[in-house]
C-alpha cells in the first residue's frame, strides 16, 4: 500500500513539474511574440506632400528661390526616426486667389499628385483679402471684407471638397494668413481684425472635414524682433519661411501625425 501512495505522490510531482515547464515556455513563446513585433516607426519610411496654393507655397521672398517652407519642413520631417524621405510636389503659384486655386486643382499633374499624397498643405486666402482691399482702398470698410467672407467660405469648402474626392485619407493643412501689412501701416487696426476674422472662418471651415488641421502663422509676424518680411515688405523672408515651417512641423508632431 506504501509503495502505491509512494508511486502516486511521485506521479503528481512528475506532472506538476510538466505543467511549470510548459507554463515556462508559454511566457517565452510570448515574450518572442512581443518581441518580434516591432514599433510603428522601426522601419523608416517614405512619404509624398503635396503643397498648393499661393505665392507662400511657391515661395516668393525666400533666398535664391529655395521654395519657401518647403525645403525647411522637408529638413525637420527627414529627422524623425520613421521618415527616410519626405518627397515634396510644389504647386504654389504667385497671386493665386480660391478661385483660381479651384481651377488649377482640375489640372491633372495636381489632380494626380493628390491623390498619392500623404499630407496635403494649402496656403490660400491672402490675396483674396489683398483684392477686396485694393478694391475699397480708399475707404477701408469692414464691412466689406464681412461680405467677401462668406464668399471666401464657399470657396474654401470646395477646395477641401475636391481634395478629399481625391484622396480619403491624406491629412490636409491649411496655413493661416497675416497682416502683411503689419511693417508700415500697423495703424491700421482694422486689418488685424479683417486677417482674425478670416483666420477664423478658415479654422472654421476645415474642422469639419475629417483628417484636417490649421495651422495659424499671424502670431508669427507680430511683435517679432527680426525682420521677417522680404525687400517688398509683403512676402515672407527665409527666416520667416522658417518659421513658418517650424510651426507647420509643430503642430504635426502635437497631434501625433508621425
Amino acid at each position: 500500500m506504501k509503495k502505491i501512495v509512494f508511486a502516486l505522490i511521485c506521479f503528481i510531482l512528475f506532472l506538476s513539474g510538466c505543467a511549470n515547464q510548459i507554463r515556462e515556455l508559454t511566457k517565452k513563446e510570448t515574450a518572442i511574440e512581443e518581441k518580434q513585433t516591432p514599433p510603428a516607426d522601426f522601419i523608416p519610411h517614405d512619404i509624398k506632400v503635396v503643397s498648393v496654393g499661393d505665392s507662400l507655397t511657391q515661395g516668393v521672398g525666400s533666398d535664391d528661390n529655395l521654395g519657401g517652407y518647403i525645403p525647411f519642413l522637408k529638413a525637420n520631417l527627414e529627422e524623425l526616426k520613421g521618415i527616410s524621405i519626405a518627397e515634396f510636389a510644389n504647386h504654389g503659384k504667385k497671386g493665386n486667389r480660391t478661385d483660381q486655386l479651384l481651377k488649377r486643382l482640375e489640372q491633372p499633374e495636381v489632380m494626380s499628385d493628390i491623390m498619392d499624397a500623404d499630407l496635403v498643405i494649402i496656403t490660400i486666402g491672402g490675396n483674396d483679402v489683398m483684392q477686396v482691399f485694393r478694391e475699397n482702398l480708399l475707404g477701408l470698410k469692414l464691412n466689406k471684407f464681412i461680405m467677401a467672407e462668406d464668399e471666401y467660405k464657399d470657396r474654401l469648402d470646395n477646395i477641401l471638397t475636391l481634395i478629399r474626392s481625391y484622396n480619403n485619407d491624406a491629412e490636409i493643412i491649411l496655413v493661416g494668413i497675416y497682416n502683411p501689412f503689419i511693417k508700415w501701416f500697423s495703424d491700421i487696426k482694422e486689418m488685424d481684425q479683417i486677417v482674425d476674422n478670416w483666420n477664423k472662418v478658415s479654422s472654421e471651415t476645415i474642422e469639419q472635414y475629417d483628417h484636417t488641421l490649421f495651422v495659424p502663422v499671424a502670431d508669427i509676424f507680430e511683435n517679432n524682433e527680426e525682420s521677417l518680411l522680404y525687400t517688398d515688405y509683403f512676402h515672407p523672408n527665409t527666416r520667416g519661411y522658417e518659421l513658418i515651417a517650424e510651426r507647420i512641423y509643430d503642430y504635426l508632431n502635437a497631434k501625433s501625425y508621425f
